[in-house]
């Protein structure tokens, strides 16, 4: 699915409303298959060879949730899996269909690891300390999740991070040491006044 200014982290959620006739092929294909499909950046508009019009990394998001409406549209959310690699658009659908390739991420060794998620979590508690206490309970709650740096990073990516570049970007970065520091610098932004 190609979609404007919208990345999707692995273990990020995305609700969609499915409207346009080749997204609801799409999703019927998809519902009828494994529940999964990519979800691609635009790079501005639409053309015909979707290379041409995207970014190159995506992410596959499995269907957690979908209600088809009375009118044909649908619901859904949509659970981030895993960041790929879009290595040919061949068409042969009435939708965008690309052959794909996992992107496996560089991890942090162990020691190293601890000691992020101990940094990144100071970050996040010093970007959301203007927040009320039921946001930063409710954010808190769900970075909890987090059993590693990289899905830590991912989760703070989907929910603290808005600008599109800077999304994409993080979703691009193979290595987890670089979107850390990514994510140090956008949330210490966040923080700076004025």
């Amino acid at each position: 699915m190609l979609l404007p200014d919208c990345t999707l982290f692995p273990h990020g959620v995305l609700p969609l409303r499915i409207f346009e006739p080749r997204y609801r092929r799409m999703l019927a294909d998809a519902l009828e298959g494994d529940c999964l499909f990519a979800v691609a950046n635009l790079r501005g508009e639409e053309t015909a060879c979707p290379a041409d019009s995207v970014h190159p990394v995506g992410t596959i998001g499995l269907v957690r949730a979908s209600h088809e409406l009375e009118d044909g549209t649908s619901q859904l959310l949509l659970h981030g899996v895993l960041r790929v690699w879009f290595s040919d658009w061949p068409g042969g659908r009435d939708y965008p269909f690309a052959e794909i390739r996992p992107i496996e991420s560089n991890p942090l060794p162990d020691l190293e690891a601890a000691a992020a998620m101990l940094r990144l979590r100071r970050t996040v508690a010093n970007a959301l300390e203007a927040m009320p206490a039921e946001i930063r309970t409710a954010v808190w709650t769900m970075f909890d999740r987090a059993q590693d740096p990289e899905m830590l990073c991912d989760l703070i990516a989907q929910q603290l991070i808005h600008q599109p570049d800077v999304r994409h970007e993080l979703l691009s970065a193979p290595c987890v040491k670089t979107r850390i520091a990514m994510l140090h610098d956008q949330l210490r932004r966040m923080t700076k006044p004025g």
